[in-house]
């Protein structure tokens, strides 16, 4: 069950990245999507939730390995 969860923790960050990059894609061919204004518009919420899922991604992997020790030795906790 906890594989389970933390798949989905994955998936539902790394939707919302692929659905950034449509929209730019969109943006680069000028086909202008249904709740966005301008073409301006839509590649900046592109944009927007592109880095939004990429570094949820990130940062969940980053705390990963920090727990489990996989990481440099400059990016673990200072010990105390």
């Amino acid at each position: 069950m906890g594989r389970f969860l933390a798949l989905m923790i994955l998936v539902i960050p790394g939707l919302f990245a692929g659905y950034g990059i449509k929209l730019m894609r969109d943006t680069f061919f000028q086909i202008l999507n249904f709740p966005y204004p301008n073409l301006s518009l839509q590649f900046l919420v592109g944009l927007i939730a592109f880095i939004a899922g990429l570094s949820f991604i990130g940062g969940f992997i980053f705390y990963r390995d920090r727990k489990n020790g996989k990481i440099a030795p400059r990016f673990q906790k200072p010990k105390s």
